[in-house]
């Protein structure tokens, strides 16, 4: 009998790490699915951090990073944390790095990072950073390609209207180089294929209350309008509405960018006016999770990887759409 009771003791004590080892994924946080049945110190860990925002752009990068996170998930255990600002995103890297990040995507809206992410690269973390730059040395980067959205916008419009017309531009000069790249890119492509379009700048926002406020000024000043080159979705669905209150005809197309999907839903809405939005999809946030999972595995990748641009309009809008994201 009591080498009956040892065995039994024996196999309780065998058993008991396989039970911590169960459950010690979810006590970090792990948010994968789907396992696949490998032991989790088979799976590399990757940590992802965004802004706590509830809709727009900026929210569905976590939405589709945690998409992409979830089809990973046999060779992934990640964590996504959202900050408010700077100095919680360097908190929750501090509790990535405690976790055992191997590598992390960071998403920062604000000054103040490079600091504690060079310190996490220091440390022999692989960091992956999305969208804005971060300037720390080792850094790898995934983007869209501003100027190329602006090369793309131009070639679009001339296609739609012509080598002549008239075209406003609306820049968004807070914005900084994100409004320049693109505008640079829309005028010197025009001057290239169209020199006999005339264009006109005005200055607004990335908001549809902005685009409202503005185009409608606009639309008072000038009789004749052919198309808008608008740098984003938002502003350009304000833009619509004011072409449609003030019952304007003239114009024949409204460019945007970002790809939005209550704007994609206006493209075929709208049959006299051809709607397109250059991609700068939150959704490219996949792509840098690919680059941190292809580093870990030791693969050859570029520091810099740029996303070419995805013209979207109401011949192609189906291929897009998510009814999940927020954006």
């Amino acid at each position: 009998m009591k080498k009956i009771l040892r065995v039994v003791s024996l196999l309780i004590l065998l058993f008991i790490p396989v039970l911590s080892a169960c459950s010690s994924s979810e006590q970090t946080g792990d948010k994968t699915s789907g396992d696949t049945g490998n032991d989790s110190s088979e799976k590399h860990k990757i940590g992802i951090l965004a802004p706590a925002v509830t809709h727009g752009w900026v929210a569905a990068v976590a939405y589709h990073a945690e998409a992409c996170a979830k089809e990973l998930s046999g060779e992934i255990e990640y964590q996504i944390q959202t900050s408010s600002n700077a100095a919680e995103m360097t908190s929750q890297l501090d509790d990535l790095m405690t976790w055992g990040a191997e590598a992390i995507v960071a998403f920062p809206q604000w000054e103040g990072m490079e600091v504690p992410i060079q310190r996490a690269l220091d440390e022999g973390i692989k960091v992956v950073n999305f969208d804005i730059v971060i300037d720390a040395e080792g850094v790898y980067r995934v983007a869209g390609d501003n100027e190329d959205m602006g090369v793309q916008g131009a070639n679009y419009v001339v296609e739609k209207i012509g080598k002549e017309g008239n075209v406003v531009i609306l820049e968004v000069p807070s914005s900084g180089s994100v409004s320049e790249l693109r505008k640079k890119g829309f005028v010197e492509t025009i001057g290239e294929i169209a020199p006999d379009i005339e264009l006109h700048t005005y200055a607004t926002q990335f908001t549809r209350e902005d685009g409202l406020k503005d185009f409608a000024d606009i639309l008072t000043s000038l009789d004749k309008i052919d198309a808008v080159y608008s740098l984003d979705d938002e502003t350009s669905i304000g833009v619509l509405q004011a072409i449609k209150e003030a019952g304007r005809t003239d114009i024949k197309v409204v460019t945007g960018g970002g790809g939005m999907q209550e704007y994609f839903k206006m493209m075929p809405e709208n049959e006299d006016i051809w709607i397109q939005s250059a991609l700068y999809s939150p959704a490219m946030v996949k792509d840098a999770v690919d680059v941190a999972l292809k580093v870990l595995k030791g693969e050859e990748v570029e520091m810099e990887t740029i996303i070419p641009t995805t013209i979207v309009d109401r011949d192609n809008y189906k291929d897009f759409l998510d009814e999940g994201s927020p954006y």
